[in-house]
């Protein structure tokens, strides 16, 4: 009988499996490099914001 974790191992490595056939190193890398700029933007827009607010 297969216990719960192994099955949540298994259903967990089946779909990390399928996510990596179907993901490109172009899409990944692109992703990456959106986030970097996505959370430069935000931190840049915070410490602006909290320089205006404290004048």
């Amino acid at each position: 009988m297969i216990k719960t974790n192994e099955l949540q191992v298994g259903t967990l490595g089946g779909t990390l499996c399928s996510v990596w056939a179907s993901v490109s190193w172009g899409d990944l890398l692109h992703t990456v490099i959106m986030a970097a700029i996505g959370t430069l933007v935000s931190y840049a827009i915070s410490a602006t914001l909290n320089r205006v607010n404290k004048k």
